[in-house]
C-alpha cells in the first residue's frame, strides 16, 4: 500500500508511493481541493493535464448536494466528475463543527443545512457509509475537529472521542479496495497528540492525517507539534497534514516527514487576483503590471505563462472576465504540481536540503 522510496539524509523528507486501485500517488504530494466535486473553475481533464495524480472532495457537501444517491447511480464519485485517478474523500467533520449551533454527542453531531437550514445528523457509522458510496481510494474517519485556541480540557476531551470514533468506523468500514486513515487530533498539547497516536496505532490504519493544525495558531507553534509528533508516527504509513497549501509551509512540512497536504489557497488566492511565482506571490491586479508583456513567472512552463502576459490577466481582472480566475487557478495548481515535482527529484538526487535552502526564501505567501 506504501513504501519509502528514498530517505533524505540530513532532514526526515522522504520519498514515497501510495497504491490505490485507481493509480500509484507518489509523495510528498499536494491534493487540489473539489469539495463538491470540482476544482474551482477547472475540468478533471485540465487536472490530469497537470499531472495531478490524487485529489481532494468532502463527503459532507457531496451529502448535502447533490445527496449520494445520484452519486450512486451515476457509478460512484469518480464516474459522476469523470476522474480516473486516485480521490481522497474528507469526513464531513470539520465542516460539521465548523457551523453554528451544531450539537456534540457521543453517538455523533446534529447540526442544519448551510444550504437550506434543513436538520440532518452525522455519526461515524453514517460518514462511512456515505464515503463508501462515493468509492473514494483513500477515506478519512469521523473526527471532531477543533479551531484555535481551545483549552486542554476541552482539546483532551475532544481528542478521546475522536479515538472512539476512530474504533467505530474501523468497525463498520468493509470496502477493503479503500483505505481508511485515522486522524490525530489533540490541538497544540505534544502530550494529547502523543496519546492519540499511541490509541490509534492500537486500531492499525495503514495511515494517519493529522488534523486541527494550521488552524489559526501561529506556524512556528504548528512546526513545533510536528516535530514533536512525526517521530511517534510509524515510518511504514504515510503521513497527511490536512489543510495547507502554501508553498513554503509545504516545504518546512516535507522536511519534517509529511507526505501529503490538501488545501484550496492557491485557487482562492487566484480568484482573488493573486499568483504563484519562483520570486514570491505576486498581486497580479496592481497597476505595476498594466504594461508588463512578461509572463506570470518566466520559469513556469504552463500554457498561461507560454501564452499569456501579466498585463492581459490583469486586464481580464479589471474587465470582470471569468477567463481571469481559470487562467490564475490553472497557473497556481500547475505551479504547485512542479514544485511537488521539483522536490521529489531533489529528494531522489539526495540534495534537498540544498534545494529547501535556495528555495523557502523565495516562497511567501
Amino acid at each position: 500500500m506504501f513504501k519509502v522510496i528514498h530517505q533524505d539524509k540530513k532532514t526526515r523528507a522522504r520519498l514515497g508511493e501510495i497504491i490505490t486501485p485507481h493509480g500509484k500517488i507518489v509523495t510528498p504530494a499536494f491534493m487540489p481541493v473539489a469539495t463538491a466535486g470540482a476544482v474551482k473553475t477547472l475540468s478533471s481533464e485540465e487536472l490530469m493535464e497537470m499531472n495531478y495524480k490524487l485529489i481532494l472532495a468532502n463527503a459532507f457537501h457531496l451529502y448535502l448536494k447533490p445527496g449520494v444517491e445520484i452519486i450512486k447511480k451515476s457509478g460512484g464519485l469518480h464516474r459522476f466528475m469523470n476522474w480516473s485517478r486516485p480521490i481522497l474523500t474528507d469526513s464531513g467533520g470539520y465542516q460539521v463543527f465548523s457551523l453554528e449551533n451544531t450539537k456534540v454527542t457521543e453517538e455523533g453531531a446534529d447540526f442544519h443545512s448551510s444550504l437550506d437550514g434543513s436538520s440532518h445528523f452525522f455519526s461515524p457509522e453514517i460518514s462511512i457509509k456515505i464515503q463508501e458510496i462515493l468509492g473514494a481510494d483513500i477515506i478519512m474517519v469521523f473526527d471532531e475537529c477543533l479551531g484555535y485556541p481551545a483549552e486542554y480540557k476541552e482539546a483532551k476531551k475532544s481528542m478521546e472521542r475522536t479515538v472512539r470514533w476512530a474504533i467505530r468506523c474501523r468497525k463498520v468500514h468493509k470496502n477493503s479496495r479503500q483505505l481508511l486513515f485515522g486522524i490525530i487530533q489533540g490541538s497544540i498539547y505534544k502530550e494529547l497528540r502523543r496519546r492519540a497516536i499511541e490509541e490509534l496505532e492500537k486500531i492499525n490504519f495503514p495511515g494517519y492525517g493529522i488534523g486541527s493544525l494550521s488552524v489559526g495558531e501561529p506556524e512556528e507553534m504548528m512546526l513545533e507539534v510536528v516535530d514533536s509528533l512525526v517521530p511517534l508516527m510509524p515510518e511504514n504509513k504515510p503521513r497527511y497534514l490536512m489543510g495547507v497549501g502554501k508553498p513554503a509551509q509545504i516545504l518546512e512540512l516535507i522536511k519534517r516527514g509529511i507526505d501529503l497536504f490538501d488545501s484550496s489557497f492557491p485557487t482562492q488566492i487566484a480568484r482573488n487576483g493573486s499568483c504563484l511565482t519562483h520570486k514570491g506571490k505576486i498581486i497580479i491586479r496592481d497597476s505595476i503590471f498594466k504594461n508588463d508583456t512578461t509572463p506570470i513567472d518566466e520559469d513556469c512552463s504552463c500554457f498561461v505563462c507560454r501564452n499569456y502576459t501579466r498585463a492581459y490577466l490583469r486586464h481580464l481582472f479589471n474587465a470582470g472576465e471569468l477567463l481571469a480566475l481559470r487562467l490564475a487557478s490553472y497557473h497556481n495548481l500547475f505551479f504547485l504540481n512542479h514544485l511537488m515535482k521539483e522536490t521529489r527529484k531533489a529528494i531522489r538526487e539526495n540534495r534537498f536540503s540544498s534545494f529547501y535552502s535556495l528555495t523557502k526564501n523565495t516562497l511567501k505567501g
